[in-house]
């Protein structure tokens, strides 16, 4: 299992301390980011957290998947590589800005 957790069906309310606190009781933390709107700065519904192993990774997905935050039942697996996107240009039959 890789050491990097998506989290999702955050409120957008929570925080980087709030998820690191929280995610504190299954391993050692490494790193947490909640996803923010750059306009606005309110959080976008999910967060990435890295932990410090994978078998502290694996005690966060038991501990955390389904878990009822802000109202929420939380959505935690491993994250998945991001996808390299093209930039800008034309999209045929989409809506492009042009």
């Amino acid at each position: 299992m890789n050491k990097k957790l998506y989290v999702g069906n955050l409120s957008s309310e929570t925080s980087d301390a709030q998820l690191e606190e929280l995610f504190g009781k299954a391993g050692k933390v490494e790193s947490v980011r909640v996803m923010r709107d750059t306009d606005t700065g309110r959080g976008r519904g999910f967060a990435f957290v890295e932990m410090a192993s994978q078998q502290d990774a694996q005690n966060a997905v038991s501990m955390f998947n389904q878990y009822p935050l802000h109202g929420r039942s939380l959505t935690v697996n491993e994250a998945r590589p991001q996808v390299e996107r093209k930039s800008g240009g034309y999209r045929p039959g989409g809506r492009g800005r042009w």
